[in-house]
């Protein structure tokens, strides 16, 4: 794990150039995405698991880290489809189990880990239908999952709306964050933000 703020921590992997989040306050901790790493789980023992959205290389480690809080918005699913997606990159087979959300949300809800306010946004949807923005206002950092991606291009999947992927990051850039974590690639800042390309429709 890397510090990036007091109690704020990311952990990079070569796979995917993926990365988490993990959130830590007074005897309670966050992860942001479970990612594929179970390996993780035997560091790491987070109070709660907040998914920024259902594509498989987010959610398929989530079962390592139980029993903790999985928090999502309410339009998350976690199914089969997943694992069918995961088919397209690796001819292994996936032999854990898939963890559905068990705490939902709308449009913004403030969870307290140990005494440390985390707000859970959901500005609309862009690079899903159900994108979370995790939000640490004590010290600026926030997690935009593949809303943002440092390193190459943000992507555009078939569950995708590129029309409003803007508007979104406006909204996040409200925020006024002094660091962005993306889903995948290292920590950026604000400007990095506002410079990045949209992805185009498919």
């Amino acid at each position: 794990m890397i510090g990036i703020a007091p109690g704020v921590f990311v952990r990079r992997h070569d796979e995917l150039d993926l990365t988490l989040g993990l959130v830590v306050g007074d005897g309670e901790s966050l992860l942001v995405d479970s990612g594929m790493d179970v390996a993780l789980a035997r560091e790491v023992r987070p109070s709660r698991i907040v998914l920024t959205h259902n594509h498989f290389d987010h959610v398929l480690a989530t079962e390592a880290f139980l029993p903790c809080e999985v928090w999502a918005h309410e339009d998350c699913v976690v199914d089969a489809g997943l694992l069918e997606d995961r088919a397209k990159y690796y001819d292994d087979p996936f032999t854990g189990t898939l963890v559905a959300p068990t705490h939902t949300f709308r449009d913004t809800v403030t969870l307290d880990v140990g005494g440390r306010r985390v707000d859970l946004h959901h500005f609309g949807p862009a690079h899903t239908s159900h994108d979370v923005v995790v939000h640490v206002p004590d010290c600026g950092v926030v997690f935009a999952g593949d809303l943002v991606e440092q390193g190459a291009p943000a992507q555009a999947g078939p569950d995708a709306t590129p029309s409003n992927w803007r508007h979104v990051l406006d909204r996040l850039l409200e925020l006024d964050p002094r660091v962005v974590v993306p889903g995948h690639g290292d920590p950026v800042d604000a400007q990095f933000v506002r410079e990045m390309a949209i992805p185009e429709a498919r």
